[in-house]
């Protein structure tokens, strides 16, 4: 069986919902994975920032806001008149459910069951449309199987639970179900944070074996470079899970950091694959990469703070980095970059909602400096850190702009130096010309 993921923009017309369809009717048996229809769930989160703000005039209109979008959706979708009368009626419903909530006593638990509706959206309008189509789906509910624990999987629920749900549909072989919504321990409806679909789908697939996971996008693959910055790049055929991990973390959009470990515990391939061109190969992630191609990649992340702590002792003292790293996990903020001297430790954080009550606690144990509006730029591949050829490649690119990190050998497969972001398009476009010259590679 595979698993496939369509996106927001996927999804985000009539048409594109049509083409989707086309995409997965026949063939191998597959569990199809829909995002909300795109710019849904940025509306949900404008409807529930009215209802803190206690304004439910405006949560009013923001729903309206919906109902010419969606009746041009419905319109162009659906040819049937009861299943236009049944898509309706299911907005109307929508609205309804939008608008009943209590400002006074609206809370996360409100707010989650409302992001949760794009997606119960989308999946409901293409099982309608696949019905009309005359195609045997299956709607299968992710809250029904999709079960989380303080925030992480519950693997061995989700396969019993999902596994029990196909049961029960022996003579199917397409189902639909929603990304990013689950139920947590206490039963209540939660999710997996924003691009949570493809992890979605990547949970789904390893829980029931699949024989591929493919995400597909709007773009034919992992480019090895971002082409929004950076002319004449192309799709990487190939990548290691590890390579594709550091990829999407470090700033690669078409995948969810999160989505390739799952499937990577149970050595299942995930494959970026195009709407728009289905016919290309796009891009294969798996255990091995084309070794031939030391430098798979290029990408950059922004909003990086950089933060040095000065030890206020000639030499640091005992237990200074341990206690540096204790503020940051007080404050539950991760740390991506971090380098070390007799005397200092700079290190790089993309969450500065605490950063004022972090800086204040570790000035208790040196001078403390803060540097915003900085971009962590990553080279990716394998084994980059034992070829001096492309260490010394990456430094020369880059040696006339003003490097504020760079750190390498805590991976074998990253390379990342932190800049100021108003150089960062010069710094993909320098990598790009001198790691990808016929020379290198």
């Amino acid at each position: 069986m595979l698993v496939y993921k369509f996106g927001g923009t996927s999804v985000g017309s009539a048409e594109r919902m049509i083409q989707v369809a086309s995409l997965v009717k026949g063939g191998e048996s597959k569990i199809v994975v829909l995002s909300a229809v795109s710019g849904t769930t940025n509306s949900l989160v404008g409807i529930c920032d009215a209802y803190y703000a206690g304004d439910k005039t405006l949560v009013a209109s923001l729903v309206e806001e919906f109902r010419p979008k969606y009746d041009k959706h419905i319109y162009e979708l659906l040819q049937n008149e009861n299943s236009i009368a049944e898509a309706n009626e299911l907005m109307e419903g929508k609205y309804a459910l939008l608008r009943s909530y209590d400002v006074a006593s609206f809370s996360g638990v409100q707010e989650r069951e409302i992001h949760a509706q794009g997606e119960l959206i989308s999946t409901k309008l293409m099982h309608m449309y696949l019905a009309e189509q005359g195609l045997n789906a299956a709607l299968i509910p992710a809250l029904d199987f999709m079960r989380t624990e303080n925030g992480e999987p519950m693997y061995d629920e989700i396969e019993s639970r999902i596994k029990e749900v196909l049961a029960t549909y022996p003579a199917t072989d397409l189902f639909i179900t929603q990304g990013y919504i689950c139920t947590n321990e206490f039963g209540q409806v939660d999710n997996l944070q924003r691009g949570g679909s493809d992890y979605t789908a990547s949970i789904i697939g390893a829980c029931i074996e699949a024989t591929e996971v493919q995400i597909w996008t709007d773009i034919d693959g992992m480019h090895n470079n971002d082409p929004r910055f950076v002319e004449g790049t192309k799709a990487v055929e190939r990548l290691t899970y590890d390579e594709a991990a550091e990829l999407a973390y470090f700033g690669a959009k078409i995948l969810h950091p999160l989505a390739v470990l799952p499937a990577q515990k149970k050595d299942i391939p995930v494959r970026l694959k195009n709407t728009m061109q289905p016919e290309a190969f796009g891009t294969l992630i798996g255990p091995t990469s084309d070794e031939s191609i030391p430098v798979k990649s290029v990408a950059a992340k922004n909003g990086i703070v950089a933060i040095k702590i000065r030890s206020s002792r000639m030499l640091m003292a005992y237990g200074f980095l341990k206690n540096v790293f204790e503020v940051f996990e007080t404050y539950k903020t991760p740390i991506d970059m971090i380098t070390t001297s007799e005397v200092a430790v700079s290190l790089t954080i993309d969450n500065d909602e605490n950063l004022e009550a972090i800086v204040k606690d570790l000035e208790a144990f040196g001078c403390v400096e803060v540097d915003t509006d900085q971009t962590i730029v990553c080279v990716v591949g394998q084994l980059l850190v034992e070829d001096s050829k492309v260490v010394s490649s990456v430094v020369d690119a880059l040696e006339s702009l003003p490097i504020r990190m760079i750190s390498y050998g805590g991976s074998k497969s990253n390379i990342s130096v932190l800049i100021p972001t108003q150089y960062k398009n010069q710094a993909l476009n320098l990598l790009h010309q001198k790691l990808y010259s016929v020379e290198l590679v």
